[in-house]
């Protein structure tokens, strides 16, 4: 009964046993390989084939895949490298590597790792070139240095299956004490170009100021010009009108003679005035205002007063109010005798009641 026992459970284990080979044999046989992928197979130890994506078959036991290779594009980011120019600074530079595989079996068969071969051969490019430039060059001239590291890594790394699309540098800095220097530099740069900036404004302010106090007096000029004009032909029209006003009025010699008396006390105003210069014309004026006293007093004219027609003068014109004539000859025989005093106290010579000539004298 035991050994019946014991073969069963022999045979069990022997069935499960092939049953787990016929998986494994199945599995490796059978091989899906992704989108963007390649896979090397080697057989029997040498190359076989490259697997694309998609479903493939292997030979169990025989086909055995040696390295699966990333065909997208890579960016590597390297750390700081001190690279010395060519005035002896030492600065430390980033840089960015954008790579593409293209030849799966020479990334993997030509080189054992491509990435930290692409990663030295930078190192070793980038001090070639930069070596050759100066701290100025260095910072200014970027695209330069990423044209020459891309072409002498595109070109080592050809045989290699690798292209190399981009290089990029990141940061270039120098030293503390140049970064130093260059801040003062360009502060000093800017302060330069703000003193710049503010005269300019300056003198921009200024001479709008000039130009617009050159405008005011001229537009000034102008206006006190236009005025004086205006005021000139304003006091000639008015001239003109009072000239024809007294002509369309006929004037009498009677109120002509008055009004004449009437100006005769401010020739006389002023305390410092010792001597009166009477014009001869004053016999006259005396003469015509005695006249018209006389026919005034009954010698045989009218008692009426001569009146000035006036309604002939212009129609917003409105009619003179005359003072009585008798009156303004009183006050003007008194003021002329006050001045006489006067004359006479300051020059003994001066007789009282001295005629005064045609041609006017001194009294």
């Amino acid at each position: 009964m035991e050994p019946l026992v014991i073969g069963t459970v022999a045979l069990y284990v022997v069935l499960l046993l092939l049953v787990v080979f016929v998986v494994a044999t199945v599995v490796k046989s059978v091989r899906i390989v992704p989108q963007a992928s390649a896979v090397i197979i080697e057989r029997l130890g040498r190359y076989s084939r490259t697997l694309d994506a998609g479903l493939h078959f292997l030979v169990p036991f025989i086909d055995k895949p040696r390295a699966t290779v990333d065909l997208r594009e890579q960016v590597v980011s390297f750390p700081p490298q001190p690279v010395i120019t060519s005035d002896n600074l030492v600065v430390s530079i980033d840089s960015v590597i954008y790579f593409q595989p293209t030849d799966p079996k020479a990334a993997t068969y030509e080189i054992a790792n491509y990435i930290q071969g692409i990663e030295q051969l930078t190192v070793t490019t980038l001090r070639n070139v930069v070596g050759s430039l100066d701290l100025e060059q260095t910072l200014t001239s970027r695209d330069q240095i990423n044209g020459q590291l891309r072409g002498v890594l595109d070109e080592a790394t050809g045989r290699w299956g690798v292209r190399v699309n981009r290089v990029e540098l990141k940061a270039i800095d120098p030293p503390a004490s140049v970064q130093d220097s260059m801040e003062k530099q360009m502060r000093a740069e800017r302060d330069r170009r703000a003193a710049i900036l503010n005269a300019e404004g300056v003198k921009q302010s200024q001479i709008l100021t000039a130009e617009g106090d050159k405008q005011s007096s001229v537009l000034r000029a102008e206006g006190q010009a236009q005025a004086a004009i205006l005021e000139a032909q304003g006091r000639s029209r008015a001239i003109v009108e009072v000239f024809a006003a007294i002509h369309r009025g006929n004037p009498t010699p009677s109120l002509l003679a008055y009004q004449y008396l009437q100006t005769l006390p401010q020739i006389a105003q002023g305390d410092a005035n010792k001597v009166w210069i009477v014009p001869s014309e004053l016999n006259d004026a005396l003469k015509g205002v005695g006249d018209v006293l006389g026919r005034r007093d009954g010698g045989g004219h009218d008692d009426e007063p001569h009146e000035v027609d006036v309604e002939g003068v212009g129609g917003d014109l409105d009619a003179p109010t005359l003072e009585d004539p008798g009156e303004a000859l009183r006050r003007a025989r008194e003021e002329a005798q006050g001045a006489t005093r006067e004359a006479a106290d300051s020059e003994s010579a001066t007789r009282r009641g001295r005629r005064v000539p045609d041609s006017g004298g001194d009294v």
